[in-house]
Order: structure tokens, then C-alpha cells, then sequence
């Protein structure tokens, strides 16, 4: 089994499709640990409602071209629609982090996700759900990461979220 990491986020009806999320991925996987949920503004993009955003972690023994499908699957069957704008709002976005300590492309995914090392949506919650896991090609661990991470403009907040297993606010 290896470890794997994936961020979740919705801007569309953002509750009920995280929540379906958490729910999905502790239905198919074992080992399931959640971070806080947190909301953001948009980066990259004015329209749209905020964000919520959060990093759950579990124990697979799929592919990476398996972990990608079933993400994308998940995505679909929730309302998201191939070919919109990168920077638009959304309903369910499921991205694989990392899988074990793989590095390159692997099924055709760059592996570790580089929104890890840019993005405070992203890495904030990593460091809470993993502080002591090292980053598979930086080498810093991700509390190390996020106590030097400039979040700028990425402004986000911890939300209360009900969840049965969500981190506690």
C-alpha cells in the first residue's frame, strides 16, 4: 500500500460536494486522515464564490492512471464539465498530490502536483495533515515548507466543517 495525497476544493455548492467527497474516498480507501477544511478567495480568476479547500491522505494500491481516473470520474459525476476555463468556478476539484515519494510523470501525471510549493490552499493544509513528511523532490518536510512560504495575496481562513472525521477547527 502506499500513501497518497490528494487536495480537494468546490466553489459551487461547496459543502455538499466536499462532504461527498469525504464520503467517497473513506467508502474506497483505507487510512483516510482529513485536514481542516479552509475557505479562499479565488486565485487566479475574479468570478466565482470562495473556496473551500482541504488535503486528505489514504492508503492505495492503484496506479497512478487508476487514482487519476477515479478522481476525474468522481469530478464528473458531481457536475464538473471537461473543457471549461482553468480559472473558473467549480463544483469538484480533485488533483493527486503525491503518490508515495514517486517523482516525474507517471500515466501521464507530474507527480509531486507543483501547486504543492505555490499555492497556500494547497500547502497549508498538506502541512497540518503531514508536518513531518518530507516533499519527494524539495526534501523539506511540509511544516518546514509552510513556515517559509510566503502566502502573499493568498488570503484563507479555517472553517468550522462537519464532517465524522474532519480536523477539529
Amino acid at each position: 500500500m502506499t500513501r497518497v495525497s490528494v487536495s480537494i476544493g468546490s466553489n459551487i455548492d461547496r459543502e455538499h460536494h466536499v462532504r461527498c467527497c469525504l464520503d467517497l474516498l473513506d467508502a474506497t480507501f483505507t487510512g483516510l486522515v482529513v485536514s481542516r477544511v479552509y475557505e479562499s478567495e479565488p486565485v487566479g480568476f475574479e468570478d466565482g464564490h470562495n473556496f473551500y479547500n482541504l488535503v486528505a491522505a489514504f492508503d492505495s494500491d492503484w496506479s497512478v492512471g487508476e487514482l487519476q481516473a477515479w478522481c476525474k470520474r468522481i469530478e464528473r459525476d458531481h457536475g464538473r464539465r471537461e473543457g471549461t476555463p482553468k480559472f473558473s468556478p467549480r463544483t469538484l476539484d480533485i488533483d493527486l498530490l503525491t503518490v508515495g515519494d514517486l517523482v516525474g510523470e507517471h500515466d501521464g501525471v507530474m507527480l509531486p502536483r507543483g501547486e504543492i510549493l505555490h499555492h497556500a490552499f494547497v500547502l497549508r493544509p498538506l502541512s497540518e495533515l503531514l508536518p513531518d513528511t518530507p516533499h519527494p523532490v524539495d526534501g523539506r518536510t511540509y511544516a518546514e515548507l509552510w513556515s517559509a512560504f510566503d502566502p502573499g495575496q493568498q488570503r484563507l481562513w479555517p472553517i468550522a466543517f462537519d464532517w465524522p472525521r474532519a480536523a477539529p477547527r
